[in-house]
């Protein structure tokens, strides 16, 4: 079915499906948490199929679970159909699950920059290997500042997987995107109009230093912002994010649910022993 206006030309307002956290699976039988991730991503593209007007797709990491090439392949087989469908384009960046082999084999390389409609979207690899934690290295900080030096025609938007601002759970906490505020001031010395980030498996929309930020809700699963004190809780239950970048002014954004019978099942809790024995394994050192 085609999705409702899908001939209305895009004007000047770029409408953006923001994806993350799809934690997909090489085995068609396998599961995370108990849930069929793939099931749960051709869920989300359903529920998103009837918007009118998308330009940009993006999936803000954590796309494989077990970073293998089929995982990959799952994921650009489906979203890919579904930007070109609209005339839209799709932007991929690596999370802390995702392995840099597979990521690479199937969706090149891990950052780069794209024009969509005269919006600048950089695509930054905020992933440290083997850790949970995000970083943005020097090296990675100068080559955003080369990129912003020269504006673009409606600006920029940043997406990493690591979102640069605070969780709200313990383990969350503990696997933070490093030194935010440098990210931050290098969004913030250029035409950065917009970050957008994954990790949490709950939305968040804010401003930072300026600059809007907004995290998706995750595809696989959601996080409960409200657990028992030094609990760490997911729920059954998918969503996206829908975002309206004017070429001017200020972006908007709404929060959808994909929903499923068993929505709200508790797939995990995590006690403060088990949320400190992993943020010692995969936080900073």
């Amino acid at each position: 079915m085609s999705p409702v206006g899908a001939n209305v030309p895009r004007m000047s307002t770029l409408r953006i499906l923001h994806l993350s956290d799809t934690h997909l699976l090489g085995d068609a039988d396998a599961r995370h948490n108990g849930i069929d991730t793939t099931a749960a991503l051709e869920r989300v593209l359903e529920r998103a199929a009837g918007v009118a007007g998308i330009g940009l797709v993006v999936a803000s990491g954590d796309l494989a679970e077990d970073g293998s090439v089929a995982a990959y392949e799952k994921l650009r087989e489906r979203v890919d159909a579904f930007a070109a469908a609209r005339g839209a384009q799709a932007a991929y960046v690596m999370g802390n699950h995702d392995l840099r082999a597979g990521f690479e084999q199937v969706l090149g390389p891990r950052e780069g920059v794209l024009d969509v409609d005269g919006f600048r979207v950089i695509r930054l690899d905020s992933s440290v290997p083997g850790r949970g934690y995000g970083e943005l290295f020097p090296e990675q900080l100068a080559r955003l500042r080369d990129i912003l030096a020269a504006p673009a025609e409606h600006g920029s938007i940043v997406v990493l997987h690591h979102a640069p601002v605070a969780a709200w759970t313990p383990l969350l906490r503990a696997l933070e995107l490093q030194r935010p505020d440098a990210v931050l001031a290098a969004c913030g010395a250029g035409d950065v109009r917009l970050v957008l980030a994954g990790h949490y498996h709950h939305p968040v929309a804010t401003v930072a230093a300026g600059i809007p930020v907004i995290v998706a809700p995750g595809v696989t699963n959601t996080t409960d912002v409200a657990p028992p004190p030094g609990h760490e809780r997911a729920s059954a239950g998918s969503g996206f994010a829908l975002i309206n970048v004017p070429a001017s002014g200020e972006p908007a954004a709404t929060f959808v649910t994909a929903p499923a019978p068993g929505d709200g099942r508790l797939l995990f809790d995590m006690d403060p022993a088990r949320v400190a024995t992993i943020a010692a394994e995969y936080g900073v050192g």
